[in-house]
């Protein structure tokens, strides 16, 4: 030591002592800021850096020997060989080229430590290549303790400098590894000379190709411009590089910390380098450790507290193996009550990118969409389609010998309910229905609103017919019973038809259609009941389905006709009206009566055109005929709920021009049962416009004297079955003796229908009754045979 500080303060210069620390420190400094961009960088980028770091380090390493050499008193009477002082410098920087990439390309501490001791080694080999270069007239010996002390502290501060440097790129530690590698150069190079022994030696000769002192000077200070310049711009770039890359930190952390999503990054042994705040939040991670730990490390500490179940090594291994293989895969976890989708998409180079999104709400959305497409709206039942997926999951299952049931419902008189007391009392009589046909039915059965006043029944798990006929029968018990919505006390019906599989079917269409065949027969049995499929229902059904069509192309062919039945007064025997009568000239069945299309018709809702039509050319026909001779047309329960009626009386009327006062519309005693009071305002509105009112076939509906007083009739028709037994009963004789006396009365006139003989004719004049119409005096015909029925009393049906 004492002669390291003898060469020190007594043989050196201190001004170019100086001078050679301040270049060694510029050097340092531009060497480790150089070293952290190639750490930061990759490929081709790191290797240019790692050259240039090798260039100034190698050049301030050099640098400072020579201009500390030149300090050196003892030196000055000598010179230096230019090969070995131009080789020294290959040696500065590629010995130290080697040092640095060794510590860039891993982080593990021993690498780093071991790149920096290579570092130092090469000042060491720099030092003593440049110190073979010095000729002057002397020998130069070497203390060898001194020369160990030298490189090892060159060795050890150089990789402390750079294992420093590695551990964190900023101001402190970048300033502490540039003091470090400054040391390591400078207490290398002063610790060398103080091992150098030189003995006095004429006979030594300085060679031709050597340089000298002042020469030697110009080449280090040159070398220190070329150092500085180069730690200049490299100290540029590396400050615009960092304000990029910092620029660019922000917009990375400002997108991560703004994502909706979750996301984690992992190195290839399944280490965290990267998470943004919201996967921290997600999966409830803020208060632990992440950064650098092992995935499974955290998993393991959550599974202790009872946050994750399952094997977490097993998990952790298949995701690291799926990274390793390029596998990109999508899990579903439920964390805290949370639905999280987690997509694991592998990098290059290894290791992988997981994102974690919280697909509560969406799941939660999507259930809801599903439900909506499956389930009715109002009554929250299934709806056809999901009726459909469960009938066919109950073909599925139903074991040999077992029996699946179809129930096919349609309520009774629903429409008229609607109509009269508006959709929202319709819609809470449908979901008090749903709910009561809910309750009704078994747990494994199934219940569905098929649309409008539809539902079905799907009855699983029993073997015998029985099953079936029970739940239809208790469930017309619960539907018929009265309802109370809004105030309003409601009854209605519901009619039901039913299929079973496997006999009447084992394909869910077929199932269906049979039971809606049933359902048919049901209502044309009466409504409020249920029927069984049997096999000739499908082929009455494509009757009528012929049926209809060939009604529907009737209509647009003209093939109908109205037809007139002459009423007769019972005193005087004249004609005083006549009834139209629709017919049907059929092109391949011939004249079709009514009774086998008008049902049809009501139920389709064409009567409502043929209705139209019956009344315009009835009207036409009647303007005809002479004043005193009236016209009668039927109308439909059905024509009377369409709003639009008086407008067509009104319109027939204008257009034929026939007189109000002639024309009687006659309607049965049901159509009093719908809205009574907007029935009551239609005809009376009727009756002011001088249109009589006839109440037909009174005595077969549901009769009440209240209907006689709510509104004046202009005629009571009774019915031809009264009639046909007046000369057999005596109870026929006593009802029409009543119905006469009544009409007296009141002032009302009385017509008995389906005279048939004289017999019956003067049991009618006797009783009073005023009118009589029938086969006894003429069958319904052509408007071209009304003269002749005019003309002649009595034109019999074989006429």
């Amino acid at each position: 030591m004492h002669q390291v500080l003898y060469c020190l303060t007594d043989e050196h210069d201190w001004r170019l002592v100086a001078l050679g620390g301040a270049v060694c420190l510029l050097a340092s400094a531009a060497a480790i800021s150089l070293f952290h961009r190639a750490r930061a960088t990759k490929g081709v980028g790191r290797l240019a850096w790692l050259g240039l770091d090798a260039a100034v380090s190698g050049c301030g390493i050099w640098a400072t020997h020579f201009i500390a050499m030149l300090a050196y008193g003892p030196g000055g009477a000598g010179a230096y060989n230019i090969p070995v002082t131009i080789l020294s410098l290959i040696f500065a920087i590629s010995v130290t080229f080697v040092g640095l990439s060794i510590a860039v390309s891993s982080s593990r501490a021993a690498s780093i430590l071991l790149g920096g001791a290579i570092v130092g080694s090469g000042v060491a080999a720099m030092h003593f290549t440049g110190m073979a270069a010095l000729e002057i007239p002397a020998r130069v010996d070497w203390i060898g303790s001194t020369v160990s002390v030298s490189v090892l502290s060159g060795i050890v501060f150089a990789a402390l400098a750079l294992l420093v440097a590695a551990r964190r790129d900023d101001l402190f530690h970048a300033l502490t590894a540039t003091v470090l590698l400054t040391v390591a150069i400078v207490a290398h190079h002063f610790t060398a000379m103080g091992a150098v022994v030189l003995t006095p030696d004429p006979t030594l000769a300085i060679g031709g190709l050597s340089i000298p002192p002042a020469s030697l000077s110009l080449l280090t200070a040159s070398a220190a411009v070329a150092i500085i310049a180069i730690a200049l711009v490299a100290a540029l770039l590396d400050r615009r590089a960092k304000v990029e890359l910092g620029a660019q930190q922000m917009v990375l952390d400002t997108a991560l910390e703004n994502m909706s999503q979750g996301l984690c990054m992992f190195d290839a042994d399944g280490k965290i380098m990267l998470f943004n705040e919201r996967y921290a939040a997600m999966l409830r991670r803020t208060d632990i450790a992440l950064t650098g730990r092992l995935l499974v490390d955290v998993l393991r500490e959550e599974q202790a507290k009872g946050e994750w179940q399952g094997d977490a090594d097993e998990f952790f291994a298949r995701l690291v193996a799926d990274a390793r293989e390029g596998r990109t895969t999508t899990d579903a976890v439920n964390r805290f009550g949370r639905s999280i989708r987690v997509v694991n998409q592998p990098m290059q180079g290894g290791g992988w990118v997981a994102t974690f999104e919280d697909v509560t709400e969406w799941l939660e959305a999507q259930a809801k969409i599903s439900h909506m497409a499956r389930h009715d709206a109002l009554t929250g039942l299934p709806n056809r389609v999901l009726f459909h997926e469960q009938l066919e999951q109950g073909l599925r299952r139903t074991r040999s010998g077992d029996q699946l049931a179809v129930l096919c419902l349609d309520l009774d008189h629903f429409k008229d309910i609607n109509d009269s007391l508006g959709h929202p009392i319709g819609d809470a009589l449908l979901k008090e229905v749903g709910r009561r046909l809910a309750a009704a039915v078994g747990e494994s059965d199934t219940v569905a609103r098929l649309g409008g006043d539809e539902f079905a029944v799907v009855q699983v798990g029993r073997s015998e017919e029985t099953a079936a006929r029970s739940l239809a029968g208790r469930l017309v018990e619960v539907i018929s019973a009265p309802y109370e919505i809004d105030d309003h006390q409601i009854v209605i019906g519901v009619s039901i038809g039913i299929s079973l599989s496997p006999q009447d079917g084992s394909d869910p269409s077929e199932l269906l259609k049979n039971a809606d065949l049933a359902l048919y027969r049901a209502k044309a049995d009466g409504r409020g009941t249920y029927r069984f499929f049997e096999t000739g229902m499908d082929a009455r059904a494509q009757a009528r389905r012929l049926l209809e069509m060939d009604l529907r192309a009737a209509l647009q062919r003209d093939e109908f006709e109205a037809y007139y039945q002459p009423i007769r007064d019972v005193a005087s025997g004249r004609v005083v009206a006549f009834e139209a009568l629709l017919r049907w000239n059929h092109p391949q069945r011939g004249l079709i009566a009514p009774i086998d299309f008008i049902p049809l018709a009501e139920e389709t809702g064409l009567i409502l055109q043929l209705g139209e039509f019956v009344l315009r050319s009835a009207c036409t026909d009647a303007v005809t005929w002479p004043d005193d001779v009236d016209l009668a047309v039927n109308l439909s329960p059905v024509q009377f709920k369409n709003p639009n009626l008086i407008a067509s009386v009104i319109a027939a009327l204008t257009a034929s021009g026939l007189d109000a006062r002639r024309l009687e519309l006659e309607i049965t005693e049901s159509v009093l049962l719908q809205n009574s009071e907007a029935t009551l305002a239609t005809l009376h509105d009727l009756r002011a416009m001088g249109v009589r009112i006839s109440l037909d076939d009174f005595g077969t509906g549901y009769s009440s004297l209240s209907y006689l007083r709510s509104f004046p009739f202009d005629k009571i028709k009774i019915d031809r079955s009264f009639v046909s037994e007046l000369a057999t009963r005596e109870d026929s004789m006593a009802i029409i003796r009543a119905v006469t006396g009544l009409g007296r009365s009141l002032g009302i006139v009385t017509t008995a229908e389906g005279v048939e003989n004289d017999a019956q004719l003067e049991l009618l004049r006797r009783e009073g009754c005023t009118q009589a119409q029938g086969y006894l005096f003429s069958k319904p015909r052509p408007a071209a045979d009304v003269a002749l029925m005019l003309n002649r009393p009595r034109l019999l049906a074989s006429a």
